[in-house]
């Protein structure tokens, strides 16, 4: 029960002149001066101020009461109509609360969705600075999932990190690609602005590692400066689509034959926004952008949730392979953000029933970023990374397909411990997007969608991408992935690792509870070669052997 000091500071607060004292007052003072200007002759009260401050006084008073004429007659915000004037701050104080509780409340370990820890992280090593820290970890190494890598006792010298390298192709690709263990990952010409695309294929060149190009096609800024590219094609099939939204062969292929172009990615779905197509908000549509994708600018561009070029596994696999013929046997593979089990099963089957293999998989996490898309998909759809990733790797060894299907990974990648405990679950190589995002200059201001970044990194505004200076940029993106795979380096030695190839599950190890650690041999279960190709008759409480069974070729 509220005391009696209480109760009156909440009578004097919310009695009607409280409510209504600044416009109020405003009135008052607007209709005094006012009075001065017509009915005094000469005007005493210019002894006391300035004739300008009185002036100033008199038009802010005036525009401040019309405002609140407006808020007390205006019927869509209530708390307008309850506090003219006064409710404006509200909204004032909600427009600035991101940035303010990110420069004066945000703790170093908030995840919001990156921590300052992190974004510092990135912004030291891509500036080429020390990274060191002083004093002793500030995390807590007896909290709950508190995550390590084991060393050895017996370490050995740090590897050279430009030998951190993965061949992909199998033998079903004539043109296998030597790619780094970090990339960029697919971020689309349209959801970033034209200098960001630059900047960041050119640390790509630089660094010799890869730019997906995400689902937004090949636009002139991934080829001005020559870096590798990996060129998803995504449901809308820009860049190689009919007019009316299908597959078209002849324009794919001769994007496909360009040298830069390395591996094709086919998407399934995205982590932050899987089974739903991509969106590029009608505000940065441009008619550059348009001509590029061959869309509209009338409205919204919303990618469909699945592809029309196939509606089974089995047809999956013929456009894995149509692709690969038209491509000129350039790797083959798709993205996807794990939903049911089951139906990833399926195309492993499918890829058994055709003999179809293709090149890679790249598993997105549901941490994965995104410019745009509905909250719920966000956080609430979606397999996490470490759970997909697992997934994906025990089904291939059980279908034995692993050892010619690469894995890449991506989600909230950062740092060399990210990279290493994503290898030792299973993956081959990872992407990062928004890590090398921040490497061109993002703050994390979240407002990608809205064609107003502050810093010209995902915008189409010329004016704001003007701010982006691609030379300096790019070099910050090259340092980024060099010092990331120095760290890298520095980290796997001490586990007596000399290629992060050679980090394997028992290597990282996590804590359970208060008093007791496994490692993730312990930890999960790992299947073992061909195991799923003879458990049709096998223990149907093993959930690996109940999805197989269930899983077929004929539909997804």
């Amino acid at each position: 029960m509220a005391n009696p000091a209480q109760l009156v500071r909440h009578k004097l607060l919310n009695t009607f002149f409280s409510r209504y004292s600044v416009w109020l007052t405003c009135i008052l003072i607007a209709l005094i001066i006012t009075g001065f200007h017509i009915g005094y002759h000469p005007r005493y009260i210019y002894y006391f101020l300035p004739e300008t401050l009185v002036n100033t006084l008199w038009i802010v008073t005036a525009v401040l009461s019309l405002v609140g004429l407006y808020d007390v007659l205006q019927h869509r915000h209530s708390i307008l109509r309850n506090y003219p004037i006064m409710g404006h701050f509200r909204f004032l104080f909600e427009e600035f609360r991101p940035e303010i509780r990110q420069y004066f409340i945000e703790a170093d370990r908030d995840a919001l969705p990156f921590s300052r820890m992190q974004r510092s992280l990135v912004y030291q090593r891509a500036k080429n600075e020390n990274s060191d820290k002083p004093f002793g970890s500030i995390i807590d190494v007896y909290q709950h999932d508190y995550r390590f890598v084991t060393h050895s006792i017996m370490p050995c010298p740090p590897a050279d990190p430009e030998t951190f390298r993965i061949t992909i192709g199998n033998e079903q690709c004539k043109q296998p690609y030597s790619a780094s263990i970090l990339n960029i990952s697919a971020m689309s010409f349209g959801s970033m602005s034209a200098n960001a695309i630059r900047a960041l294929n050119l640390g790509a060149k630089k660094g010799n590692f890869y730019h997906d190009t995400g689902e937004g096609s090949i636009s002139p800024y991934h080829l001005e400066y020559g870096g590798d590219i990996v060129w998803e094609i995504g449901s809308g099939y820009f860049g190689c689509r009919t007019l009316d939204g299908q597959f078209d062969p002849v324009q794919f292929a001769e994007k496909a034959k360009l040298p830069q172009v390395k591996m094709i990615e086919i998407k399934l779905s995205q982590g932050a926004k899987p089974g739903h197509g991509g969106i590029l908000p009608k505000a940065k549509i441009s008619e550059e952008i348009a001509q590029i994708r061959g869309i509209s600018r009338e409205h919204d561009c919303v990618s469909p949730s699945a592809h029309p070029a196939f509606s089974t596994p089995i047809e999956m696999m013929e456009f894995i392979q149509q692709l690969r013929d038209l491509s000129g046997d350039k790797p083959v593979g798709f993205k996807l953000c794990l939903g049911q089990p089951w139906q990833f099963m399926s195309i492993v089957k499918a890829m058994l029933h055709t003999k179809i293999i293709p090149d890679f998989i790249v598993v997105d996490g549901s941490e994965g970023g995104t410019g745009a898309a509905p909250i719920e998909l966000i956080d609430n759809i979606g397999t996490p990374l470490r759970e997909g990733l697992l997934f994906v790797h025990n089904t291939l060894v059980g279908a034995g397909l692993r050892k010619q299907i690469k894995i890449g990974a991506s989600g909230k990648i950062i740092s060399a411990f990210d990279i290493a405990s994503t290898i030792a679950i299973g993956a081959d190589w990872v992407n990062s997007a928004r890590g090398f995002m921040f490497a061109v200059g993002c703050i994390q201001a979240q407002s990608c969608h809205t064609n107003q970044c502050p810093v010209g990194v995902t915008t189409q505004d010329k004016h704001r991408q003007k701010a982006l200076h691609v030379p300096s940029k790019a070099e910050r993106v090259y340092n980024f992935h060099r010092n990331t795979l120095k760290a890298l380096s520095e980290m796997i030695a001490s586990a007596g690792v000399c290629h992060p190839s050679g980090i394997k599950p028992h290597q990282l190890a996590q804590r359970i509870n208060s008093h007791e650690i496994k490692n993730y041999a312990q930890l999960h279960f790992w299947m073992k070669e061909n195991e799923l190709l003879h458990c049709s008759d096998r223990d149907e409480e093993n959930f690996y052997y109940r999805m197989w069974n269930r899983a077929t070729v004929e539909k997804f």
